[in-house]
């Protein structure tokens, strides 16, 4: 019975919305949207940034920047996003980026008149001042958008002149926890954005010959041996730290457990580019590099 009542409640749920959705489906311009449902991390940053957070309603779960976004309602988690708990926060629009999923949530939205808005992902620096441009524009607020990428330039004018007084290159060994399903997995050495802020930060990715991210290899750790190891936070909290880290598989025998260089860093600020990826990028230099004192504006 209760079965019954959800879907016949689903259903009801699903002809409202279509109805006073496609009422409004050509009506309504992006720049007056009121309630954005984001459920791409890097669209949610940039949009706070370029000063719409306030009309965003919902994300997802990966979305953790600002400290705001994290007081939102969830709609899932970005690979396993809910079209119920989309639909029921009542969007205007909602924005996402390739990397979203099941395959049928964008269908099934638009099937009921909701607004979606595909995006680029933000896996370059070029392309996260491309996506800032692109949603500027897209929500009218192109003179804010236009700014942030004439501060991001600057501020990587100081990182190139800085990477000047770097002397060496270690080796580094990113670590990922998945929050969706408790598996770790080594992010570095498979040419993303991790492995470009490791550069940028005058250090080299660590090479991790292990297929697949679904695991740790004690063997691949061990061969790839890092200098330094970067955990990022929900894991390195969920471990307890530096010594819950040295007990995954391997990495007792590293060279960044021997001389503990083992560091917490924030996932959001190194698995995409955006507004303030030469701060994320100076910050992994001061760890790779103690010895560089340099500020941003």
């Amino acid at each position: 019975m209760k079965r019954i009542c959800f879907n016949v409640s689903w259903v009801l749920l699903l002809l409202l919305f279509s109805c006073k959705a496609k009422q409004k489906e050509n009506q309504l311009n992006p720049t007056e949207a009121k309630r954005i449902v984001s459920v791409s991390k890097q669209l949610t940053e940039m949009m706070y940034a370029l000063g719409k957070g306030k009309d965003i309603v919902a994300c997802d779960l990966t979305s953790s920047y600002p400290d705001s976004a994290k007081l939102l309602p969830k709609v899932g988690y970005h690979r396993l996003l809910s079209t119920e708990g989309i639909i029921s926060m009542r969007p205007d629009i909602v924005i996402y980026s390739q990397n979203i999923g099941p395959a049928t949530v964008i269908p099934q939205l638009q099937q009921v008149g909701v607004r979606c808005k595909e995006f680029f992902e933000s896996n370059t620096l070029d392309s996260a001042k491309l996506l800032l441009s692109a949603l500027g524009n897209y929500f009218g607020v192109s003179t804010v958008a236009d700014s942030l990428i004439h501060q991001l330039q600057q501020q990587m004018q100081i990182i190139y002149a800085v990477q000047k007084q770097c002397v060496d290159t270690p080796s580094v060994m990113v670590i990922q926890f998945g929050q969706a399903n408790n598996v770790y997995f080594v992010m570095s050495g498979r040419n993303g954005p991790v492995d470009a802020m490791i550069k940028m930060a005058m250090a080299r990715p660590a090479t991790y010959l292990a297929k697949g991210a679904s695991q740790l290899s004690a063997e691949a750790i061990a061969a790839a041996n890092p200098d330094i190891i970067i955990v990022t936070d929900f894991g390195f909290d969920k471990l307890g730290g530096i010594e819950g880290v040295k007990r995954l598989p391997g990495v007792a025998l590293t060279n960044a457990a021997r001389y503990n260089k083992i560091y917490r860093f924030n996932e959001h600020d190194i698995v995409y580019f955006g507004p303030r990826s030469a701060i994320n990028i100076l910050s992994l230099m001061k760890i790779f590099h103690p010895n560089i004192h340099a500020t941003l504006p």
